[in-house]
């Protein structure tokens, strides 16, 4: 498939994904009980990763989740966002750690041409906490499909990087971090404006672990 039809394929299935995402998080309002601060993921969010780690190993889902895990999609070269959200996710999983809980804060690129495993060994390198992966243009494709995750990147620009790296482009993509049970099993989903706290408080009760 072209690289411009893989992307539009995605974004067009996140798009869809991340409002039915939104449905799910109003709704969570009134059923997530005890355990404040997230949604309850009541769809079928999650599925099977192959990706490689920041070593250029390739990876699947049983060793990228083989513990409780926050999972982010972004991309290296975001930025503010992205770099703002790893950080508190990594802040969440320090704050977890004080109090025994083991979680580790997953980043996944949805930019793989420049997001190579020497650019996610530096990305990874600036957290304590944090563990980045990514795959080819297909396998990031299968996996965003899979986790209902939106992006966009204009095929243009990204051609035209291809050809002068001197350019740029932006990537656009949802900022939703998912709360994953060791397997992978999503069970909360936090926004942007979730603290490291308030998520460091909310998180053992949806994993089990209060």
């Amino acid at each position: 498939m072209r690289i411009g039809s893989v992307i539009a394929v995605t974004a067009a299935v996140g798009l869809a994904a991340m409002l039915g995402a939104t449905s799910y998080y109003v709704l969570s309002q009134k059923t997530a009980g005890a355990c404040q601060g997230g949604a309850v993921m009541g769809a079928e969010i999650g599925g099977p990763l192959a990706l490689h780690d920041a070593t250029g190993k390739a990876v699947t889902e049983k060793e990228i989740l083989s513990g409780a895990s926050l999972v982010y999609f972004g991309y290296a070269n975001c930025p503010d966002v992205c770099p703002i959200d790893n950080a508190r996710n990594d802040e969440v999983a320090r704050l977890l750690a004080e109090k025994g809980i083991t979680l580790t804060p997953v980043f996944i690129s949805v930019d793989p041409t420049r997001d190579t495993p020497e650019v996610l060994a530096d990305y990874q390198a600036a957290f304590d906490h944090v563990r980045t992966y990514t795959g080819t243009e297909a396998e990031v494709a299968a996996a965003t499909k899979a986790w209902r995750v939106y992006f966009e990147i204009n095929p243009e620009e990204l051609a035209a990087y291809k050809t002068d790296p001197s350019g740029f482009y932006a990537v656009n993509h949802t900022t939703m971090t998912y709360l994953a049970k060791p397997g992978g099993q999503v069970v909360a989903v936090f926004q942007r404006e979730n603290t490291a706290e308030e998520i460091a408080q909310s998180a053992p009760c949806y994993l089990g672990a209060a």
